[in-house]
């Protein structure tokens, strides 16, 4: 989202922001070279977000002091995500310019994280989640744009939802040059937001599914990696976990290994993990699932079984990351991933 305030402003679009705030995330001096104002709103969390027919995510974004500030003028709006659409039913019929961007299906997405949760109580909300989302998302209003962030969550909106006015935006990436080294690295990787429960599915699945059968080095990395995977991660020689790299490190990371192996569960949204790969990462190796609708696939090295992935991994291992590969990285990302060319299709939506 930070990327896309910059390519807008780039594009000369004013920017008023309005966000949610989660405690103290220090100051928005970065913000302000962009923004032509900022607002923040407090969540509300805990039993105060909830409401009997409205998803979680809706319900706790729904503030009346925003609606407020949205009314005092007729600027379009850009709504990310489902989560903050609790503020449509206040325009409705005031034609009013409105673009909803859909990060993917929610209610497949919480689907999947109930599917992958331990927890009772976490794996019973989830579910709960799922339903309601998949109630409100069967009423989002016809007179809204939307921009989907996938080719594959545009079809579910259109055919599930019977949402017409769609169209695709890709992801506004933090990534603009191609920094793929050529050459052989010396281990494979995963990374994530490892306190997903999907991801964390995703690491374990490789470990005990994947890299039992081959005995190359394997790091797992990433944010706060539960204490099983820590521990399943060490039990072999060959495998490791990274926990909470910084940034720096997250980069020399993806960049320093032969092989990403990014494997997914869930087939709603886009992958940024694999992106960031795709730029600045050698090999990827991956399933039908983490590539869905992402035009993403001639870049990668696809297959689904536990067997079919090792065996894949195991022909990549030695072989050098070419500058045709990343030829071809080039071509792919820099049409479909480009920053100033996709603000320029929110522009000529809103105006």
């Amino acid at each position: 989202m930070f990327e896309k305030i910059v390519a807008l402003k780039k594009s000369g679009i004013k920017i008023h922001l309005h966000y949610f705030k989660y405690g103290d995330r220090g100051n928005n001096d970065e913000l302000k070279k962009y923004c032509e104002s900022i607002c923040s709103y407090e969540r509300k969390t805990g039993t105060k977000g909830l409401h009997p027919q409205l998803p979680y995510i809706v319900s706790s974004r729904t503030h009346q002091e925003l609606i407020v500030n949205l009314q005092k003028n007729d600027f379009p709006i850009l709504v990310e995500g489902i989560h903050c659409t609790g503020i449509l039913e206040s325009f409705e019929g005031k034609k009013r310019k409105i673009l909803v961007r859909l990060h993917n299906d929610e209610s497949a997405y919480y689907k999947k994280l109930s599917e992958s949760e331990k927890r009772l109580l976490q794996k019973i909300f989830f579910w709960k989640e799922s339903n309601l989302l998949n109630r409100y998302q069967s009423h989002l209003p016809q007179d809204c744009l939307y921009a989907c962030i996938s080719g594959a969550d545009m079809d579910i909106f259109k055919e599930k939802y019977h949402l017409s006015n769609i169209d695709f935006l890709p992801a506004f990436v933090a990534w603009h040059e191609i920094k793929s080294l050529e050459g052989v690295g010396n281990f494979c990787l995963y990374h994530g937001n490892l306190s997903v429960p999907e991801n964390e599915k995703a690491a374990s699945w490789l470990l005990d599914k994947v890299f039992t059968k081959i005995k190359l080095p394997l790091v797992i990395a990433g944010k706060n990696p539960s204490k099983r995977l820590s521990k399943m991660a060490h039990l072999c020689q060959h495998t490791c976990l990274v926990a909470n790299p910084t940034e720096k490190e997250m980069n020399d990371l993806v960049q320093k290994a032969h092989i990403n192996v990014l494997p997914s569960f869930n087939t709603t949204g886009v992958k940024l993990k694999l992106i960031h790969a795709l730029f600045e990462g050698r090999h990827c190796v991956v399933n039908d699932a983490a590539v869905k609708g992402s035009e993403l696939e001639p870049a990668c090295h696809i297959s689904n079984s536990s067997d079919n992935i090792a065996s894949v991994i195991l022909q990549l291992y030695h072989q050098p990351f070419t500058e045709e590969e990343i030829h071809l990285r080039r071509r792919i990302l820099h049409d479909t991933y480009n920053n100033a060319k996709n603000a320029e299709k929110i522009i000529a939506w809103l105006y």
